[in-house]
């Protein structure tokens, strides 16, 4: 009967070990994935912040911007639509968009490619003639029932890019 209950004292002492010893693994384990999910979490934080630095320049997030359009009674939306559409239209001209200060080159005209409202005055701008290509800032005036009226303020023309052989 002693050694019955030796036997049954020792197995219940090695089921106590083997229960602590997995109950740390499996606790390690939970630990360990709670640090890398801690690590993501914050690498997501730091990319929205990131995005929300880069949108800092944008009318739609520029409530400054807003307010000059709606203390006018005009949506700032529509305005844009319509600034936007007043920027394109100009790429029609037969010599290139005038905005942009360069003459065609190899008889290929440049033309405002895409363009990114700042807020209630200028506007940055991609322009290219499928080979060059730069970026132009133009400063803009809204008119309600007339052309938006633009004013180049600074370009800048990159170099054609070299391919090494």
């Amino acid at each position: 009967m002693k050694n019955t209950f030796l036997y049954l004292f020792i197995f219940s002492l090695l089921v106590n070990i083997f229960q602590y010893v997995n109950s740390n693994k499996i606790l390690d384990a939970k630990e360990k994935e709670v640090v890398s999910t801690k690590e993501k979490l914050e690498v997501v934080k730091k990319s929205i912040d990131s995005i929300q630095y880069n949108d800092y320049f944008d009318i739609q997030k520029d409530q400054d911007a807003q307010e000059y359009f709606y203390s006018r009674n005009l949506d700032y939306v529509k305005v844009m639509e319509k600034v936007n559409e007043d920027l394109v239209t100009l790429n029609t001209n037969e010599k290139g968009n005038p905005l942009i200060p360069y003459e065609p080159i190899d008889n290929k005209n440049f033309i405002v490619n895409k363009a990114k409202i700042l807020n209630h005055r200028w506007i940055i701008a991609e322009y290219s003639n499928g080979n060059l290509w730069g970026q132009i800032l133009v400063k803009y005036f809204y008119n309600d029932n007339e052309p938006t009226d633009f004013e180049t303020v600074e370009t800048i023309l990159y170099e054609k890019q070299r391919v090494e052989k």
